[in-house]
Order: C-alpha cells, then structure tokens, then sequence
C-alpha cells in the first residue's frame, strides 16, 4: 500500500464499524475490522470475508475485539465495564482476544486491536495482575506470528507508557486514536502522540470536542465529523510524518444508528485526507 493509504473502521457482523460495502463503494483500499460474534468465528466466515475483501482490492490490517457487557453510557460505566481490566471477566475475555487472534490468522492480519480498559494505579494488586494476564495474551498472540495494538484515550499517555514498559513484550503497540483522547479527558492529543508515537503501529482518524472543562475526565466530549472538532487534523497528520509513520489512515465514525450520516461523513472524511495527503506528502 501507498504511504497513508486510506482505511476505514469496518465490522464482519458485530460493532459499530461500517460495512464492507461502504468501503467497496467508496473505493477504500484497508479496513480495520471488528471480530465477528463468537459463533460466526470460524474458518468458513473467515474464507468468505477474506475474499470479499480481495474482490473488493481490500487489505484487512487489524482485527479488533469487543465484548459482551462492555458499555460506554458513560465515563464512570466504561472504567467499570470495558476491555481487559475488569477482574470479575478477565479471564475470560483473554480467552476470548486469544479466540479472536486466531481468527485474525485465518485472514492473514498481522495486528490485534483492543481497548484494554482504564489500565489501574501502578504497583497495586490490580495492575500487577493485569501485567500477568496481558503477557500470557500476547505470548499467545506472538505464537500466531502478531502484535497487539492497545487503543489510547483511557489512559494518558504517561500512564500508557508505564503500562506497555511494565508488560515487558516486543509485541505490544499502539493504535492511536486522538478523539478519544479528548473524548476522554485524558490529554492534548498532539503532545499525546508525541510521546508514544514511536510505538505507534496504526492510528484511527476521528475527530471530536472538549467537554467544558469544569467535567471534563468525568463526562465525555462529543464525537464529531472528521474536521469539525478539536483535534486539528492537518497537525495531527504533520506529527504522524515527523514520527515516521507511513501506515494507514483509518477513518473511525461511531454513529452506527445513523447509516446514511455515517456514509456520509466517511466519505468526507476520506476526501479531507486525500487533500491533506496531497499537501502534506507533496
């Protein structure tokens, strides 16, 4: 693939990402993909997606988990519930990553992505069990010949940096999503992926506005269209070529109850990347 080669947040049968065909129609070369349900895991959906995709000249470059009892109502409920670090389904969710990075390899991806939850205070009894069980996933993970792209916005990148240093695996990485940051409250963007980028492996391009500042880190900002938010995308993009990263630039638009806005701004959104690409890469 050409250097920042478009890509769009896409789903074989579960989350919130868009179909293949709106990839297909709009004529997006790589999609990130979330897994399938565990039932439709399989080699047959994975034989069938796979050529899907080629007959569409569509590269697939991570598979994402998710997980059944994950909500993001609100900041406080997705501390309690999403990825990795709720203890009470911990084990059974990276049995279930270790499920969906087999999969991965039915379609020749070499990435899995997840968020893995708000990572907690280090050194606590917490942490150091979740040190345990992400190693024995990405050990799982390197067997299968892949890397593990942890999603930012629940953590700082301070906090993140400890985190992925303290797991001690040369597979472990970054996908890095600037919106989430704000969405989060967890910091400026920009000064974020300055200090990970060089573990950054595969970014999302997304967009969104601070909550006012008297709640921000206790309630979320708000999502928007590539370009109408805070992230100032042509920086973001300026900081991606002084780190080095030339990999994909993978549109995310998480607003699955409206498809023809979510088409829409997708389709928006990959023409204001192109004309950055253009002016930035020329």
């Amino acid at each position: 693939m050409q250097p920042w080669s478009i890509g769009v947040f896409a789903s074989v049968d579960a989350g919130l990402g868009v179909h293949l065909d709106v990839a297909k129609e709009l004529g997006i070369p790589s999609v990130q993909v979330h897994a399938p349900h565990q039932e439709t895991r399989t080699k047959a959906a994975a034989d069938a997606f796979l050529k899907r995709c080629q007959d569409a000249g569509i590269t697939i470059t991570c598979v994402f988990g998710g997980f059944e009892g994950e909500s993001y109502a609100d900041i406080a409920t997705t501390a309690r519930t999403v990825g990795l670090v709720p203890e009470a389904t911990r084990a059974a969710r990276i049995q279930e990553m270790k499920e969906i990075s087999d999969f991965a390899k039915l379609l020749g991806c070499p990435a899995v992505g997840l968020h893995i939850g708000f990572v907690p205070e280090r050194g606590s009894a917490s942490y150091q069990s979740l040190l345990t069980g992400t190693r024995d996933l990405l050990d799982h993970v390197a067997k299968n010949g892949q890397n593990v792209h942890l999603e930012t916005g629940q953590e700082t990148a301070d906090h993140l940096l400890e985190f992925i240093g303290d797991v001690g695996r040369s597979n472990l990485f970054i996908n890095f999503d600037p919106a989430n940051m704000i969405l989060y409250g967890t910091g400026n963007p920009i000064e974020a992926l300055q200090k990970v980028g060089h573990l950054v492996r595969s970014v999302h391009c997304k967009d969104a506005k601070w909550a006012p500042l008297d709640v921000r880190g206790t309630a979320w900002g708000s999502e928007v269209a590539l370009g109408e938010g805070d992230v100032g995308m042509e920086t973001y993009l300026r900081t991606l070529l002084d780190l080095g990263y030339r990999g994909p630039l993978t549109i995310e638009r998480e607003i699955a109850h409206d498809r023809d806005r979510q088409k829409r701004d997708i389709g928006t959104a990959a023409a204001l990347l192109q004309r950055l690409r253009a002016e930035i890469l020329k």
